[in-house]
């Protein structure tokens, strides 16, 4: 699919990701996310709570400093605990290092004022930011994320996760939203597979996928039709029904 929107990926990071403990889904809701506000996801990558690997993944895909893509978002890793290495590694790729924020700690603080706790030194890591970075807002448990570079660090946990994706989001110049169209078809996708090649290639500014499915009926074959333009995306579903006879 052509596009000029701005490409994106996402860096998921946790050990609970990788060993299976923990089932992820803030890159699935970030990703429709991003498709509908005009944003090319282009990766997903998943990476261990260790530095260097949090520190390559950042360097290869954050625009800002020679990598891939034009944003990256990560989840995961900045919590209150000894292995929430996020903000240390994320400050070392972009070459500073982390402070207690004065305007993340009165969030912090703030809260804990409002709930009777104490701000212990373990609640204060979450007040560990990169040196030049700006703050996430996190209306869920004040704890913020933050952006730097095009790097835009995200917590792990889903509710708070997609609080902040609701207020980044918005404040980042985006493109123009992906447009889709499907079709059902009752036939195996390798009956779909020839036709669909050479709609793919008269369409070849779209993206033309099929995705077979198995229900009580049997197979089936989802053929669907993405890209910018909803009249050329139109126009090739209508040459998908016309083509597989529909």
């Amino acid at each position: 699919m052509q596009s000029d929107n701005p490409t994106a990926a996402i860096l998921v990071i946790g050990d609970e990701i990788l060993s299976g403990r923990t089932r992820e889904g803030n890159a699935h809701h970030l990703a429709q996310v991003l498709n509908a506000t005009g944003f090319d996801l282009r990766e997903i990558r998943v990476v261990s709570d260790d530095q260097d690997q949090i520190v390559a993944a950042v360097r290869a895909l954050d625009g800002s400093l020679g990598g891939a893509f034009d944003l990256l978002f990560t989840s995961g890793g900045i919590g209150p605990t000894h292995d929430d290495i996020t903000a240390d590694a994320v400050a070392a790729a972009h070459g500073t290092t982390v402070v207690v924020d004065a305007g993340a700690r009165a969030l912090l603080q703030a809260r804990c004022d409002r709930m009777g706790l104490e701000l212990t030194p373990n609640r204060l890591r979450m007040a560990r930011i990169p040196v030049g970075a700006t703050l996430i807002d996190n209306a869920v448990s004040a704890a913020p994320g933050f952006s730097i570079g095009q790097t835009h660090v995200m917590a792990g946990v889903p509710e708070v996760f997609r609080g902040m994706v609701d207020w980044l989001i918005p404040k980042l110049p985006g493109g123009r939203p992906v447009q889709s169209l499907s079709v059902e078809v009752r036939r195996g996708e390798s009956d779909v597979a020839e036709p669909l090649a050479e709609l793919a290639r008269e369409f070849s500014d779209l993206s033309l996928g099929s995705y077979p499915f198995h229900d009580e009926r049997g197979w089936g074959t989802n053929l669907v039709v993405r890209g910018l333009d909803a009249a050329r995306v139109a126009e090739a579903m209508h040459a998908v029904k016309q083509r597989l006879a529909l």
